[in-house]
């Protein structure tokens, strides 16, 4: 998959230029952040904690309706006094998928 996601041609072939070119954006932005809690919660980016059965996933708006899912890839996951996802400690992910979950 990382290879998928790091080549522009592949991104283009399966996910047309304009979702290509914010794929490429959006990952050169995560890999920049120090940490989870980098990335905005507004637009353009939208990252969001997913809820019921994804609910230790996040995902950050593409080209509507398409989100970039990713979870926390540490061991264990790092939890605040609540015992929610630290965002502050979390400074790695693993992209698992871009998808339209909302579609039926």
């Amino acid at each position: 998959m990382q290879k998928r996601f790091e080549s522009e041609t592949q991104l283009t072939r399966r996910f047309g230029s304009r979702m290509a070119g914010k794929i490429l954006r959006h990952m050169a932005f995560l890999r920049a952040s120090h940490c989870l809690a980098d990335i905005p919660a507004e637009r353009p980016f939208r990252c969001h904690q997913m809820k019921a059965d994804r609910d230790e996933q996040f995902a950050i708006d593409l080209v509507q309706p398409f989100r970039l899912v990713f979870v926390v890839d540490h061991d264990p996951i790092p939890r605040d006094k609540f015992g929610g996802i630290d965002r502050e400690r979390v400074t790695a992910i693993r992209i698992m998928e871009v998808v339209d979950y909302h579609g039926g």
